[in-house]
């Protein structure tokens, strides 16, 4: 095995001393002190009670995204946290009209659907849904996504890494040209953040989405919203609560009076717990350095794809690094049958139709994680063709 720099964090994640964990672009495993902070906030709620709110609670949401800032290369005081990507993405819709010229909404069709199934909804209020047809399974038409992004195109929500295939897509020349024509990005970087370097402020992205559960190794209830400083100043969602007010605590009645700059876009009561469980995550990520976890997350998906090519698997993945998230996809025959048979061996992995299996190694991953796999895998595969499946 090579020297590995992060080998010492593996000891911080109890999953990865019971199985082979390999599936951290769907759920990262549970840092240790997560467990601690969880308790913090039971014992929080337990002592204090009410007086919690007033005495951190309030202010943890803004706390927390400022953990996430610059592991999104973002200002702090940019973020919101929320639920999922669905609220964060429906609180960015409801910014914009859609009974006028401008009403277009592109998406391309290898979106992860739940984008899909939020602004279909949208139609009822106008906005005309246009989606790309993608130049494969494991890439889009950049030309034909940038073709469709015209004066008459309001949002482009856009996945920098495809759940399908980890395909990174080439998000700065979309943003370009819907800052041309007046549109805005949506950049989804659910797949991204955590294991391929960021600078969202660079790029220009008007919004930024994701969730803490995969990479960040954060858990679920922790999605987030990044809104451009300088248009969130101008932005009026009516996806909004009070946490969103200028006053909350007012209680004024009537239309809501907005919160300057991030605040504006809150909706109701935040979700503590999660809060509290996402912060060990992030503060791992963010004291290892996302460039150190790119370098090892290339390393180790190397490892696979060398395998797969030397098996003669069907890789539904970019070969090249820099076009490739944290994540492999092999298809395999049958693979969801493999995919059924490598859990029960305790090899933790996910399936999905249309792509195959997804194998995703994270710092907490070593060479053993990927040689282990790879055997069974073979192993389970050599069985199946014997038996005819």
């Amino acid at each position: 095995m090579s020297a590995d720099a992060l080998a010492s964090w593996r000891q911080e994640f109890p999953t990865v001393e019971d199985c082979t964990y390999l599936v951290s672009h769907s759920l990262g495993a549970m840092p240790r002190r997560a467990a601690d902070s969880l308790q913090e906030y039971a014992d929080t709620w337990s002592r204090r009670g009410v007086r919690a709110w007033h005495e951190g609670w309030w202010e943890l949401g803004r706390r927390t995204g400022d953990l996430l800032a610059p592991i999104l290369g973002v200002a702090p005081g940019t973020i919101t946290m929320h639920q999922n990507v669905t609220v964060a993405m429906g609180i960015v819709a409801s910014c914009f009209r859609y009974d006028g010229q401008r009403r277009k909404i592109v998406l391309t069709e290898l979106e992860f659907p739940t984008n899909m199934y939020l602004f279909e909804g949208f139609a009822r209020y106008g906005a005309e849904i246009v989606y790309v047809e993608p130049g494969g399974s494991i890439k889009n038409d950049l030309g034909k996504l940038l073709d469709a992004i015209d004066e008459r195109t309001v949002l482009v929500p856009l996945s920098l890494v495809l759940f399908r295939s980890s395909y990174i897509q080439d998000a700065r020349a979309v943003i370009e040209k819907a800052h041309r024509v007046g549109a805005h990005v949506i950049l989804d970087v659910y797949q991204a953040a955590g294991t391929v370097p960021l600078d969202i402020a660079s790029l220009g992205a008007d919004f930024a989405v994701g969730g803490s559960v995969k990479w960040l190794c954060g858990g679920p209830g922790a999605g987030y919203l990044y809104v451009r400083p300088d248009l969130a100043r101008t932005l009026e969602p009516t996806l909004v609560g009070w946490a969103g007010h200028a006053e909350p605590f007012a209680f004024k009645t009537g239309p809501i009076v907005y919160a300057e700059g991030a605040e504006r876009f809150q909706s109701g009561t935040p979700n503590i717990p999660a809060l509290y469980a996402v912060r060990a995550g992030y503060e791992i990520v963010g004291d290892i350095g996302v460039a150190a976890i790119r370098e090892k997350s290339l390393r180790l998906t190397r490892r696979i794809i060398d395998h797969a090519v030397r098996a003669g698997y069907v890789l539904n993945t970019p070969l090249e690094d820099g076009e490739r998230g944290g994540a492999v996809i092999l298809d395999v025959p049958h693979a969801e049958a493999v995919s059924k048979d490598l859990l029960r061996r305790d090899i933790i992995i996910d399936y999905r139709p249309g792509a195959g299996i997804r194998m995703a190694p994270h710092f907490y991953n070593n060479e053993d994680d990927i040689d282990d796999a790879m055997k069974v895998l073979d192993d389970v595969i050599a069985v199946g063709e014997k038996h005819g499946w």
